[in-house]
């Protein structure tokens, strides 16, 4: 049987941090990476599928969303190669990690829009729950990056809430 080559991690890298935090916050943003590229498929699911008055207008919101998901999901799996871990990048790894689930068909617009607001909320959510680690740890880039996504997706969600009325 031949033997799988893993990447490896670079344990011992210096980055100031202890072993046991840098990894715990490459496990965090892991997760994190798993929210942000299964919200991207399925924003871009819904952005194929939807359809409907507000067609038009659906169609171009999520693929702005769909845009700027997969240039997030970019930096996170490079933070997570500069804390010296493994990216993870199956859909079975994803699926094993994400708290976002699939969609099961297609659904009405609206439907689409009250899936993609949840799910916004569960990556601000993701993210805030790393934040204590990578803060105690003074991971400052991490910090900043969860900051960042926090921000951007709670007005993500703002913005997907306010088209239901």
């Amino acid at each position: 049987m031949a033997k799988k080559k893993l990447i490896p991690t670079d344990a011992g890298i210096d980055l100031g941090m202890p072993d046991d935090g840098r990894r715990a916050i490459a496990a965090g943003l892991s997760r994190l990476l798993a929210d942000t590229y299964t919200l991207y498929l399925k924003t871009h699911n819904f952005h194929w599928n939807v359809t409907g008055q507000q067609f038009n207008s659906l169609h171009l919101m999520f693929e702005g969303q769909y845009t700027e998901l997969a240039l997030a999901v970019d930096m996170i799996a490079e933070r997570i190669r500069a804390l010296g871990e493994p990216a993870p990048g199956s859909y079975s790894a994803y699926a094993e990690l994400a708290t976002i689930k699939e969609a099961a068909g297609v659904p009405e617009a609206s439907e689409m829009v009250r899936i993609l607001s949840e799910d916004q909320l569960a990556v601000v959510r993701t993210a805030r729950s790393i934040f204590p680690v990578a803060d105690e740890a003074h991971d400052e880039p991490t910090c900043d990056l969860l900051t960042q996504r926090m921000q951007i997706h709670e007005k993500t969600a703002w913005m997907l809430r306010s088209t239901l009325g």
